[in-house]
């Protein structure tokens, strides 16, 4: 639940560095997913039979667009503006980014503007990192959703930092969904960010530049349903003391 829309698919896809807008739509098929996102500088707003926008059913996906390319909160809320000016949606993704090559959000200019987009009413799910403080922050402002990242934008390096995720998880505390956003790399990856108790993850590179798109995408929405089980069946606790898989009691030649 987002906003008080509900949604039945916990994987949300990306639709950029696929080879083809052809082989992006059959994964898109593929990943079972219901919200996928789309950088508004991709669309072609004046022309929509040409642009990526006619391979997207918007019939069947809840498009998602985001300020993807941003570098300051201004160009991020102007290009909000645009987007739902242009009928697109008032629901954004939010991302700031600087132009550093590091490719990490730019915290302080991401609560800037998400402040100002929740103002005008958008339905802001803000792209941050797993520093838990920015996550109030955000929570703080308004926000739909709290979107940390796994690892950096595209590195496919899963979660190396796992309880800094859970801190946040535990501190949102189910006011709003977390996403785990950027870095899953696997099947495994997606599995673990649902484990930890996140709500949902969102997925490109690993799945537009495997060898196999459709596969993966396919591969993907497993690894988030079984991580999703596993988390509501709940996992023993770790030990450093092994023990038995059978019981003890009842054996041959032990007190009955």
């Amino acid at each position: 639940m987002i906003a008080g829309r509900s949604f039945q698919s916990r994987l949300m896809v990306g639709t950029g560095k696929y080879s083809t807008f052809s082989q992006m739509k059959d994964a898109l098929d593929a990943s079972g997913a219901e919200i996928v996102t789309v950088a508004v500088r991709r669309v072609n707003l004046d022309q929509r039979e040409e642009s990526l926008l006619a391979y997207i059913n918007l019939d069947k996906y809840f498009l998602l667009p985001n300020t993807a390319g941003c570098k300051t909160a201004e160009e991020a809320v102007r290009t909000a503006r645009l987007a739902r000016a242009a009928g697109l949606s008032n629901w954004v993704k939010l991302e700031v980014i600087p132009d550093d090559g590091t490719l990490l959000p730019d915290p302080v200019a991401t609560v800037e503007a998400a402040e100002m987009l929740v103002k005008e009413e958008f339905v802001v799910l803000p792209y941050t990192s797993d520093d838990h403080h920015v996550a109030r922050r955000l929570l703080d402002v308004g926000c739909a959703t709290i979107m940390p990242f796994g690892s950096a934008i595209g590195t496919g390096q899963g979660l190396p930092n796992p309880e800094r995720l859970k801190r946040i998880i535990d501190m949102v505390a189910g006011r709003v969904p977390v996403v785990i956003d950027a870095g899953i790399g696997a099947p495994s990856d997606a599995s673990l960010a649902m484990e930890l108790g996140a709500d949902a993850v969102l997925i490109n590179t690993a799945i537009a530049k495997s060898a196999n798109p459709v596969q993966m995408a396919k591969a993907m929405a497993m690894g988030v349903e079984g991580g999703r089980l596993a988390y509501l069946s709940g996992r023993i606790p770790r030990t450093e003391v092994a023990s038995p898989s059978s019981p003890e009691a009842g054996l041959v030649g032990s007190p009955s």
